[in-house]
């Protein structure tokens, strides 16, 4: 497990685009974490990182967002799935393997995520702005 503490959204953006730079096609990078955390800036980082462009937005309401650079991405944030109907209606499951997936509230769907996942614990620091970023699967 790597351990990365950001003090910034900076420190943030830059983790992004170190995890951009170790990420291949077709990874799953779940992140968990309460609402706040960075999800989303870090999402943006990566995605920018990939040529992805800059107009990363969370995907609340839509459920996920499509970007395409080095590959296709694909942005799903899973909270307000409650259960198997919600997410087979997301069709999450067309997605595997047919692109990098980013999803924010991983934990709404822990037990239908394959093995082989890049899993991306932030919690709060010592401060207000300070996050930690525990990952699993991919060193940086």
């Amino acid at each position: 497990m790597s351990v990365y503490v950001s003090k910034s959204l900076e420190d943030t953006a830059l983790l992004g685009r170190k995890i951009a730079k170790k990420i291949k096609d077709n990874d799953i990078i779940a992140y968990f974490g309460r609402m706040g955390m960075g999800k989303t800036t870090l999402t943006r980082s990566i995605v920018e990182a990939m040529g992805g462009g800059d107009c990363v937005s969370s995907p609340t309401f839509a459920i996920v967002n499509e970007y395409h650079g080095k590959c296709s991405i694909y942005h799903f944030d899973m909270y307000r799935v409650n259960n198997w109907d919600d997410l087979y209606s997301t069709g999450f499951f067309d997605y595997i393997d047919n692109g990098l997936i980013i999803i924010e509230w991983s934990e709404n769907i822990e037990n239908a995520l394959p093995d082989n996942i890049i899993r991306i614990s932030i919690s709060h620091g010592n401060d207000e702005n300070e996050r930690i970023f525990e990952i699993e699967g991919l060193d940086i």
